[in-house]
């Protein structure tokens, strides 16, 4: 037997979240990229301890995406584009959670939910990016080679610019920083969201 539950966070509740991610910026001020990513990893690792529910392990592997975006080869965000991103993943690099992650199914509740919020301000980057994993995949099987194996390649830079052109774009008429503006999600349900290859760190059985 399973059970449904919807939870609903007014402004109120979303603040919370808001003020945590200004608290885990400040805490972090000292630590270097390499150091945030490698505490969204260490948070990937832990799930990997414990059974959770199901939709708490596909917003986790909406986090995987995100520190796949910044270490993908392929894919190469310049700086500024880089640092959008991380701005989302410094609330990972904080130790204190709401609730403790040893928790059994619910230890990770209020990570996912700050996944949550961070898919959304990302999606136009988590867009682009499952597009061109898409095509990397699509078109490295046509050439008979591993998308594992590619890194950068001519034939990937034209379709990279374009998307990441179009990612700017997007951004751009929506408010530009990252800030928690809460938009539409990007990712669930999407018809064409098939996890194409990417560097992941992390495999959910």
């Amino acid at each position: 037997m399973s059970l449904s539950l919807t939870i609903d966070l007014n402004d109120q509740d979303l603040e919370h979240f808001t003020s945590a991610l200004k608290a885990a910026h400040k805490a972090a001020a000292d630590k270097s990229q390499e150091e945030i990513i490698q505490a969204a990893a260490s948070l990937l690792e832990g799930a990997q301890k414990v059974e959770m529910p199901d939709f708490i392990r596909g917003r986790l592997e909406r986090l995987d995406d995100m520190i796949a975006m910044v270490r993908d080869e392929g894919w190469h965000l310049d700086d500024e584009d880089k640092q959008h991103v991380l701005s989302a993943l410094v609330y990972f690099a904080d130790p204190k959670d709401v609730i403790p992650d040893h928790v059994e199914v619910l230890g990770f509740l209020d990570d996912a939910i700050m996944i949550e919020l961070c898919v959304r301000e990302l999606r136009h980057e988590l867009d682009a990016y499952d597009d061109f994993c898409e095509f990397r995949e699509r078109e490295a099987n046509k050439r008979g080679v591993e998308p594992s194996a590619v890194g950068r390649a001519d034939w990937l830079d034209g379709r990279r610019d374009e998307l990441v052109e179009r990612m700017h774009a997007r951004r751009e008429r929506d408010g530009g920083g990252f800030g928690l503006g809460y938009g539409s999600s990007s990712g669930y349900g999407r018809a064409s969201y098939s996890r194409a290859w990417r560097p992941s760190l992390f495999r959910f059985r």
